[in-house]
């Protein structure tokens, strides 16, 4: 669908109808503001519409990509429509969960339909005194284990991507697939 003018598709405010007495009985006027309607009410129908266009739930499917790049969704444009609008629609909420384990977690089970779990480093601690040590050894290798969820199967290699482009740069993450939820202690 195109937002060009529609022929078809009456004006709601046709502009004879708005000119003085003088040219509301001449043919020439009225032919003529009729031509103008048909190239605004296209324009003039979206202008009333605009709060739906600026809804994810409601845009139109060709418009959904240029509203993504507004709060950069990152979208693919191999997923279905669906789920391109429920990831425009939680953007903002993703993004700023971005970098945290809650955040990564998210993001595959809404993008990819899996499960998935993050084993983090040892923790975060807070301190008043200055030269606190900290908590433990850092964390090498961030472990992220996912299995399938909603979406069947899990795709390696679709999830390696997407944890590349979502982790943080200077953590390195690996991918663990499993086959069903990890035991606890795991």
């Amino acid at each position: 669908m195109t937002r060009a003018a529609l022929p078809e598709l009456p004006s709601r405010h046709p502009l004879g109808d708005m000119l003085p007495a003088l040219y509301a009985a001449d043919d020439f006027a009225q032919r003529f503001t009729a031509g103008l309607d048909a190239v605004l009410s296209a324009v003039l129908s979206t202008l009333d519409n605009l709060p739906a266009y600026l809804d994810p739930a409601l845009a139109p499917e060709d418009f959904l990509a240029w509203l993504s790049s507004w709060v950069a969704a990152g979208l693919d444009p191999a997923w279905p429509e669906p789920l391109r609008r429920a990831l425009v629609r939680r953007a903002v909420e993703l993004h700023r969960k971005r970098g945290t384990v809650r955040g990564l977690v998210e993001r595959l089970e809404l993008s990819l339909g899996v499960r998935a779990d993050v084993a983090d480093g040892p923790g975060v601690r807070w301190s008043g005194m200055p030269d606190t040590p900290l908590p433990g050894p850092a964390a090498e290798v961030v472990v992220v284990r996912v299995w399938p969820g909603s979406a069947g199967p899990v795709d390696r290699d679709r999830v390696e991507a997407l944890v590349g482009v979502v982790c943080p740069v200077h953590v390195r993450c690996t991918v663990e697939v499993l086959g069903g939820p990890p035991a606890d202690g795991v």
